[in-house]
């Protein structure tokens, strides 16, 4: 007979035979497997006719769950189609669209252990807060110096990592909300390592410039399940606007851009380099540690880049776009601290960065949501982890080709309400690289993209 146990990750296979999945452990003379394997190691012996003893989960008691959410369609179709493939994949759905309700939904109708991981402490807090007020009962949490075990618990990815060891065995549900920061390095261990058979990714951008996100199909489930911007807005999004807004560098600028982009793209092409993909790129700087003129062509990108998102024309148009929306509220979002740290100065408005303490940025927040703020700077911040308060115009002055980055910063305005038409202003550098950065960032927008 075969015995399954668990073991630090790992599934101990005792038996005279060799299970799929599996490798031979010569220290512990078994067979083993990485616990994501254990339910694909389950249906296996059974329809296998094979006789086993499975002591592999150690789950905690789970009370019944109910709820009382209301789903819209595209939810409730969301979530059909992931129970139907198995009770594994991942949703994809804008910011705003609800991924928190569903998930939610789906630990109702099955009363399992669930681990919720999420990327941030704020997360933490955002997740516990509304699951302890739908269910009513202790949430445990583990992030942030607490390791409270519970049968519904949040965990930080990096705390789901460093535990998995201990927990890797203790839940029979799985949700990963963000679950594009899954297939890092280090993160896919989390889904290795956990032998929980039912497993939900949550992401309003699946596709990573990487490629990495082909990895999910095996850590969570492929995607299952997708709904664009463009189908939600009206109905349960708001509606948008995007405008591209094209400024002029000064004649300084021009004369230092122009030299400093001459020596970048002059070294690959007298070096036969041609950049179309990321993982050209990445090469390309892999050479810099032999080149000292790919460095120097390296640094001399990042000036031009610089000169480009930071162009003091930008300030004068944003100050316009300040002015014509005197009675909104705005989200800035920039691509550097730097520049920041200027627009806060010059047009006193809060700012927050990854240096802002939680506590001020908590205040800030707060204060926006109330609408003693009317305006916040950023840089990477509110991109995606933090819930941030009602706004209907974003003006986008810097930002990479990201259309994840891109995505979600325009997910910050389209929290639907009545008469809401959201506006997102998107300024670049005409004649720069910046122009060729916002036709990229924008892919996947449909319509829109070329606006």
């Amino acid at each position: 007979m075969i015995q399954l146990n668990y073991d630090k990750g790992t599934i101990l296979i005792r038996g005279d035979m060799r299970i799929p999945n599996s490798y031979w452990d010569s220290r512990s003379n078994t067979y083993r497997a990485l616990a994501m394997h254990y339910r694909n190691i389950i249906d296996y012996l059974r329809r296998s006719n094979i006789e086993f003893s499975d002591e592999v989960l150690d789950l905690i008691p789970c009370p019944t769950l109910s709820s009382n959410l209301k789903l819209r369609d595209y939810q409730r179709d969301a979530l059909k189609t992931w129970i139907d493939t198995g009770r594994n994949g991942v949703i994809v759905l804008p910011t705003g669209a609800g991924k928190t309700v569903i998930a939610i939904e789906a630990m109702a109708r099955f009363s399992m252990p669930t681990l919720v991981v999420v990327p941030t402490l704020d997360l933490v807090d955002q997740w516990r807060t509304k699951l302890s007020e739908e269910f009513n009962t202790e949430i445990g949490v583990y992030g942030g110096g607490e390791h409270i075990l519970r049968p519904i618990t949040v965990a930080t990815y990096d705390t789901a990592y460093l535990r998995a060891e201990e927990l890797g065995n203790k839940f029979y549900f799985m949700v990963f909300d963000e679950v594009h920061h899954l297939p890092s390095s280090g993160y896919m261990q989390i889904a290795e390592m956990y032998a929980t058979p039912y497993r939900l990714g949550l992401t309003a951008t699946y596709e990573r410039e990487d490629g990495l996100h082909e990895k999910l199909t095996k850590l969570v489930g492929g995607k299952v399940f997708e709904m664009s911007v463009e189908r939600l807005v009206g109905k349960h999004l708001s509606n948008y606007t995007l405008k591209r807004v094209k400024t002029e560098l000064t004649p300084e600028e021009v004369e230092e851009y122009e030299k400093q982009h001459h020596i970048y793209t002059n070294y690959l092409r007298t070096h036969n380099i041609v950049l179309r993909t990321p993982k050209d790129f990445q090469y390309f700087v892999m050479r810099t540690g032999r080149d000292t003129k790919a460095r120097e062509a390296l640094l001399a990108r990042h000036r031009a880049r610089m000169i480009a998102l930071n162009s003091r024309s930008k300030l004068d148009k944003l100050r316009e776009i300040l002015e014509k929306h005197h009675s909104d509220r705005i989200l800035i979002f920039t691509e550097h601290n730097l520049l920041v740290q200027e627009i806060s100065k010059r047009f006193l408005v809060p700012s927050i960065t990854h240096k802002t303490p939680r506590d001020e940025r908590t205040e800030i927040l707060d204060n926006f949501r109330s609408d003693k703020y009317r305006v916040i700077v950023t840089s990477k911040v509110l991109d995606e982890g933090i819930d941030v308060p009602e706004a209907n115009v974003a003006v986008v002055l810097s930002g990479s080709g990201s259309s994840r980055e891109f995505i979600q910063r325009l997910g910050r305005i389209l929290r639907k309400k009545e008469g809401k038409n959201a506006i997102m202003y998107e300024v670049v550098s005409r004649k720069t690289s910046e122009v060729g950065t916002s036709r990229k960032r924008r892919i996947g927008l449909g319509a829109n993209a070329s606006i």
